[in-house]
């Protein structure tokens, strides 16, 4: 059985694709600018000036990137932004992800009528509107922060659960599973120690592609006003108001949209990096 190349043959692999550490430097040094960034300038994300509504980028006053339409330093404004957008996105795949592991290798494992009904309830959820499930979510329990995880979430682990499904159904006949069941390891334990092992590979691949959909997501529910709230923002939120105003102050949109373009072309680029080390035709 293939399993994912060891982490010391990962890393000499990446260190081979220049495309690939590229991406990966320039998302580490976003998420730190994101963290650190608030620290270093003199202006709040919160703090209005009415006096210097939409003034165009500039050293003068530390405004970087202009203010937007309430005098707000839109510097402070994309470094939340940054930092919220990969809050959410990071979060909502590492619960797609457990609940998708989870839910997909014990529907592989057990297979039969188990496998129908747990797939059939996937399938049902498919079927659900999304936008549909976010706005009944936001009328029942209000506008809630948490809530955005809930609602990326409910999309994100079917797509891993099916991936999952399917690895673990080529898994279990086996020779080692089978060795597994006939030593008296319960299912739990053939899950844990015997399945999830030999699905790393692939599951390190679709999380790096489920975190740019949980991005895109996340931006669609606040461009939409379902998202993040004031006087918190995220990317998404920022782009919604550049295109409110993007005739008097063109750099509202563009700084927003190109920060966003960038993180997502950098997570395709290192989940393609990515898949190919778990190709065994890959050679540096």
């Amino acid at each position: 059985m293939r399993r994912f190349p060891a982490i010391s043959s990962v890393i000499r692999r990446l260190k081979g694709s220049r495309t690939v550490m590229t991406c990966l430097l320039l998302l580490l040094l976003i998420a730190v600018v994101g963290i650190i960034g608030p620290l270093l300038t003199p202006h709040g994300y919160a703090d209005t000036d009415f006096a210097t509504r939409f003034a165009a980028p500039t050293f003068n006053e530390l405004h970087l990137f202009g203010t937007d339409e309430l005098g707000r330093d839109q510097f402070a404004r994309t470094l939340l932004g940054v930092k919220v957008t990969l809050f959410v996105a990071v979060i909502a795949s590492v619960v797609s992800l457990g609940i998708g592991v989870l839910y997909g290798a014990t529907a592989g494992l057990f297979g039969g009528k188990i496998d129908a009904v747990m797939m059939r309830a996937v399938d049902a959820l498919y079927a659900l509107p999304f936008v549909f499930f976010v706005i009944l979510l936001m009328v029942v329990f209000d506008r809630n922060f948490l809530l955005i995880f809930v609602a990326i979430g409910a999309i994100n682990w079917l797509d891993m659960a099916r991936i999952v499904r399917g690895q673990t159904m080529s898994l279990k006949n086996r020779a080692f599973v089978e060795a597994a069941r006939l030593t008296g390891v319960s299912t739990a334990g053939i899950i844990w120690r015997h399945i999830t092992p030999n699905l790393i590979g692939v599951v390190i691949v679709y999380i790096t592609l489920t975190i740019p959909q949980a991005i895109l997501v996340e931006s669609f529910l606040s461009f939409l006003g379902l998202g993040v709230q004031e006087p918190q923002t995220s990317l998404g939120a920022l782009v919604n108001t550049g295109v409110a105003h993007m005739h008097r102050a063109p750099w509202l949109l563009i700084i927003p949209a190109g920060v966003l373009a960038l993180i997502l072309f950098c997570f395709n680029f290192l989940g393609d990096g990515l898949r190919d080390i778990a190709d065994p035709k890959y050679k540096v």
